[in-house]
């Protein structure tokens, strides 16, 4: 069963910048209506101006049980949900590694994604979904990464666990490759470029990602109502070289 945006509801959890951005104007394009949600208020703001006249938006921070439990409570019923928060890469060697700071990575990116769904998922209507984020470092993790492959790999796990407990609420997530995105905003942008130039140099189609087309797979999965409990891939071939 094809399932319309047309006149949905989606709410975009992450929504102000990079693949959650483009979601969000994905799905509005695709006749939505759109609420973006992101811990900073300016963020939230700046997107709206992005996004069609009647898109809502709101500051929440995700790992505040009671302010998502109140979010959800305001926006009541809808129809599909995007989890794509999550704060720039925690990258440290092992050796280096603060305990401490390695929990609070998994704060936004995870424990964040659990406490959206616990209370969005009541307020989700029949034939809705859930779609959550993962990416190819949970199966391709590089030196320093150990922490965000543990996350990702989580995502994976936590997707298909509930996909199975929340049936026949459909869940699934997007396993993006590089993209050029505000993810990689704690490199300089000479680092980030010469990232992107060499990444793009061994994937299979010789470049990197745009956040827009990694959007493309978040609206096929809300629209595509027979998959849940999957993973598709976006990564241009990463897994593949």
């Amino acid at each position: 069963m094809d399932i319309s945006l047309q006149n949905s509801r989606v709410v975009v959890a992450g929504g102000t910048s990079g693949v959650g951005l483009a979601v969000a104007q994905a799905a509005a394009r695709a006749g939505a209506e759109v609420t973006i949600a992101s811990s900073n208020l300016r963020r939230v703001q700046d997107a709206l101006e992005l996004l069609p006249k009647g898109t809502r938006g709101e500051a929440v921070d995700f790992t505040d049980e009671t302010r998502v439990k109140a979010f959800f409570e305001r926006v009541g019923a809808f129809d599909h949900l995007v989890y794509t928060a999550g704060e720039s890469l925690f990258l440290q060697t092992l050796a280096e590694l603060s305990i401490e700071e390695a929990r609070k990575a998994f704060d936004v990116r995870y424990w964040g994604a659990v406490t959206t769904v616990k209370y969005a998922a009541p307020y989700l209507r029949t034939g809705g979904s859930i779609t959550l984020t993962s990416g190819v470092a949970s199966s391709r993790p590089l030196s320093t990464w150990a922490i965000p492959s543990s996350i990702l790999g989580a995502m994976e796990s936590l997707t298909r666990a509930l996909a199975v407990e929340l049936a026949p609420l459909r869940v699934n997530a997007v396993k993006p490759g590089v993209l050029r995105t505000n993810l990689w905003s704690n490199m300089t942008e000479d680092d980030r470029n010469s990232l992107y130039e060499d990444v793009g140099n061994k994937l299979l189609v010789e470049r990197v990602g745009e956040a827009s087309e990694a959007a493309k797979a978040y609206l096929y999965l809300m629209q595509q109502g027979y998959s849940t409990g999957q993973v598709i891939i976006v990564d241009g071939g990463h897994m593949l070289v």
